[in-house]
């Protein structure tokens, strides 16, 4: 896409966002891959909305282009796979185990084992690697760290954490100007 294009696009990400069109600024970073908002992405694996935290990043990676976005999308499906299992939702907990979890198995089989086992366990803090678990608050808070300095060491990510500078409702003057 042309400097133009890009440019473009900036005004109306900043005009949409001031007038408060939360979704359609959101769908817009995600479609034209300029612009990661973090804060956003934040909001939503603070709150566990993991469909959508999924949905915005395949925005910009996907979960094979690097060692890097395999890694943030194995994070994030593994925290949903223990939540699930701390709640005692083994039906839901095997199938995130099966859709989503098995993609990694090929490239680490023990590790997808060890996870297949934290079905067995009671309380899947019993694993010493799980043992410091803490409640799902503070586990997404933890991961999110994690998942922000992945986001930033990769390479697909480059130019995209920095909205531009621009001045106040630039897209309106620009139109005022005719």
């Amino acid at each position: 896409m042309s400097s133009l294009s890009r440019e473009l696009v900036f005004l109306i990400l900043q005009f949409l966002d001031e007038e408060k069109f939360k979704d359609t600024v959101h769908r817009l970073e995600k479609e034209s891959g300029f612009f990661f908002n973090m804060r956003y992405f934040e909001d939503c694996v603070t709150n566990g909305e993991w469909d959508e935290v999924e949905n915005y990043l395949s925005g910009f990676t996907k979960v094979d282009d690097n060692r890097y976005s395999m890694k943030i999308f194995f994070e994030i499906r593994k925290q949903k796979y223990l939540e699930a299992l701390d709640k005692h939702d083994h039906a839901k907990a095997v199938d995130i185990l099966v859709k989503d979890l098995k993609t990694f198995s090929t490239f680490n089989e023990e590790l997808f084992k060890e996870i297949t086992l934290l079905l067995t366990l009671g309380n899947f803090r019993e694993n010493e690697q799980l043992s410091k678990y803490g409640d799902t608050k503070t586990a997404r808070g933890i991961m999110l760290l994690e998942l922000k300095k992945l986001i930033e060491a990769n390479p697909l990510f480059r130019d995209k954490l920095q909205f531009p500078g621009l001045k106040n409702s630039r897209l309106r003057t620009l139109i005022n100007q005719r």
